[in-house]
């Protein structure tokens, strides 16, 4: 099975902490060589000295904040300009828990900006390259909740179905060119994200965090909530050459929790 990522570049977007950081290490550990881009320019430091360098991998960062689609276009141009990106990751905090019906219009517009928008906007400033190339991986980091809505997340469950959509679409233009268009889908992974959810969650209801943790881990099959490497390892593997027959897909790994086929 061919899965050296050696002589190739990866974006991943969120790439300094959580589902990102872990999608970078295991990239890097394929031979990848990694562009993070994220906010905090101490956590990307930090996270990029931690990334494989075993294969000659050269690992850069880049501080971008995706509230502001013309920054993170910007970015990108920037990026391809000096290099061809082989894999992208399309990755950025969901919005904040709460009820559909008290959501501000708002929230929508700000969610869609980040996600759709931006996903739209790094996306096309890499297929150029990947064409050229003759190799192209995008990947979304989303959500389970694009094949069931998930309770308390009405904003996040609008977007990333929207976010879904896209790449679907977006897979069957780009099929033909052999660059290929995934989801992955986190369950409850142990990561910042899931601990600032049980904390929403726990205030709404007014109960603690350990309740709210307790039956959620109860609801999945394998009894417990995911590590972020296993799931840093199915990106990897889908931006792998093993891969290349695989696109358009909604791939859960989320030990079993997804009640849908």
């Amino acid at each position: 099975m061919k899965l050296s990522l050696a002589g190739k570049t990866a974006v991943v977007c969120g790439g300094s902490q959580g589902l990102g950081f872990a999608s970078a290490k295991e990239l890097a550990f394929l031979g990848a060589s990694c562009i993070l881009l994220a906010r905090n320019e101490a956590t990307l430091k930090e996270a990029v000295g931690q990334l494989d360098v075993s294969q000659g991998q050269r690992h850069d960062y880049y501080i971008v904040d995706f509230q502001y689609p013309d920054k993170v276009q910007q970015t990108i141009r920037a990026i391809t300009n000096e290099q061809v990106v082989h894999v992208l990751v399309n990755n950025s905090g969901g919005p904040s828990g709460g009820p559909i019906v008290a959501a501000e219009g708002g929230a929508f517009l700000k969610a869609f900006e980040m996600h759709v928008v931006c996903n739209q906007l790094l996306a096309q400033a890499v297929i150029p390259g990947m064409k050229a190339s003759g190799y192209g991986r995008i990947i979304q980091i989303i959500s389970t909740s694009v094949k069931t809505p998930l309770k308390n997340l009405g904003v996040s469950n609008t977007i990333r179905a929207a976010v879904a959509s896209w790449a679907k679409t977006m897979a069957n233009e780009l099929a033909p060119f052999g660059i290929t268009v995934n989801n992955v889908l986190p369950g409850s992974m142990t990561t910042d994200r899931l601990r600032s959810l049980f904390k929403s969650s726990a205030e709404a209801r007014g109960v603690t965090e350990q309740v709210v943790s307790e039956e959620w881990r109860n609801e999945i099959p394998m009894q417990r909530f995911g590590d972020p490497a296993e799931f840093g390892a199915a990106v990897a593997f889908l931006a792998s050459p093993a891969a290349s027959y695989i696109t358009g897909i909604n791939l859960p790994v989320d030990g079993g929790k997804t009640p849908s086929l």
